[in-house]
């Protein structure tokens, strides 16, 4: 790939900052001391392999950036994402000072409301965004180094007006076109895409139902799906084909490219890939990084 940041000097803009391409994994956001190296190995491989931008999946922080900034140069670090009922806004500015004070620049606050079903504390997303980003403000965070997880209109624009952009997770390109309209042309728009490096479309499509099944108990998904012009008869038996191929890039090398390129065609700055695969969700799927990237090229 030759869309990865390679200056030594990190760009304000984080359009520039994450590249063209990243990887989204929750196995990068491991707390185990066990497994602390292989995912300072990991990082150090996705950034040679050209790669901007590492996510960390789930309901992650900043302390978990710590191994993998330390173990690059120029990877921008990622939550993908902070949930903000976990973590309050003093103690998220606080641990983003002390970590943007030892590694300027490197690392890309990602904020969400997470789900009723999630979140004992969830109410009034939107409001208690609104309140949460106003308290990182008082606090010194900068709106250019945040992004915020939407899917719905209201926290799109809020995105575009109070953050870098948006980092939107389980999203059709053409919620991409919807979202790039909301927040305009300047805002980082960031989608997360599931990737199944499968040919064989039964066995793709059952490894990617076996990764949405939990994803379609969550209303926040579902009401996204429907807005979509999907109906509730797409939602049985772990989704239908429609949604699958939707939601999913599987295939060969060509079909797998030209799902991709539709997210850029859409207004996609920047695409962060979820490899599926039939391992444990928290696995590094290394071999399947090293076959992406040769594919992007």
């Amino acid at each position: 790939m030759t869309d990865s940041v390679t200056t030594e000097v990190r760009s304000s803009s984080p359009k520039e900052a994450v590249g063209r391409y990243g990887i989204w994994s929750p196995g990068l956001r491991s707390e185990d001391p066990a497994q602390r190296s292989e995912i300072a190995e990991s990082a150090a491989e996705l950034e040679q392999l050209g790669f901007g931008a590492a996510w960390l999946g789930g309901n992650s922080a900043a302390q978990h950036a710590v191994p993998l900034i330390e173990a690059t140069s120029q990877l921008t670090v990622a939550t993908g994402i902070q949930s903000i009922w976990q973590y309050e806004a003093a103690d998220t500015a606080a641990r983003f000072a002390e970590l943007d004070a030892a590694h300027p620049g490197r690392f890309l606050l990602g904020l969400g409301v997470s789900h009723a079903k999630l979140a004992d504390q969830y109410r009034r997303p939107y409001a208690s965004m609104v309140s949460y980003l106003d308290a990182l403000d008082a606090a010194g965070v900068p709106a250019e180094r945040r992004v915020l997880a939407a899917l719905g209109p209201k926290m799109l624009k809020l995105s575009g007006d109070r953050a870098a952009g948006s980092h939107p997770y389980l999203v059709t390109p053409e919620h991409t076109a919807d979202a790039r309209e909301i927040l305009g042309e300047v805002p980082l728009l960031a989608p997360e895409l599931k990737v199944v490096l499968e040919t064989d479309p039964d066995r793709a499509r059952s490894l990617a139902r076996g990764a949405l099944a939990m994803y379609l108990t969550l209303p926040n998904y579902t009401n996204s799906f429907l807005r979509f012009g999907f109906t509730e008869d797409d939602f049985a038996n772990g989704g239908s084909d429609r949604l699958i191929d939707a939601l999913f890039a599987w295939g060969d090398d060509d079909r797998i490219r030209e799902r991709i390129d539709a997210f850029y065609a859409a207004g996609a700055d920047h695409v962060a890939f979820q490899v599926v695969t039939d391992q444990d969700g928290f696995a590094l799927p290394r071999p399947e990084w090293r076959r992406l990237a040769e594919l992007l090229t």
